[in-house]
């Protein structure tokens, strides 16, 4: 069983940034493929970063590669989303999850195993 938590959410002005982190327990984490997905009132969760079990290969969803930078700790069992210019249109609970013994990155929810509970961050204008 694999524990996520993430942590670094918060109220920011446009233009600001976040640093999120995802503290994980249990499970083989140098061995897991790690996403962050975010979720928007009324909209469906959605696909932001994700990052192989190395931290070699990492995914963005399109048009966010170059503001959003995921990375990961295997030492630390963590993983990181760095955002940078921050828009209003980035408020949502953002949220980690865990695909166990994985050696691809996807961008399907449907697929990883496990997701932490969330954190809000939210932009202002």
């Amino acid at each position: 069983q694999v524990q996520l938590v993430e942590s670094g959410g918060g109220l920011v002005q446009a233009g600001g940034s976040l640093r999120l982190s995802c503290a994980t327990s249990g499970g083989t984490f140098s061995s897991t493929a790690m996403g962050w997905f975010r979720q928007a009132p009324g909209k469906e969760r959605e696909f932001v970063a994700g990052i192989n079990w190395s931290g070699g290969v990492a995914d963005y969803a399109a048009g966010l590669k170059g503001r959003f930078t995921i990375s990961r700790d295997n030492a630390k069992k963590t993983v990181f989303l760095q955002m940078n210019s921050l828009k209003p249109e980035d408020t949502a609970v953002y949220y980690c999850a865990a695909e166990e013994l994985s050696l691809r990155i996807s961008s399907k929810p449907g697929d990883y195993d496990y997701w932490g509970q969330g954190t809000q961050v939210t932009v202002s204008s």
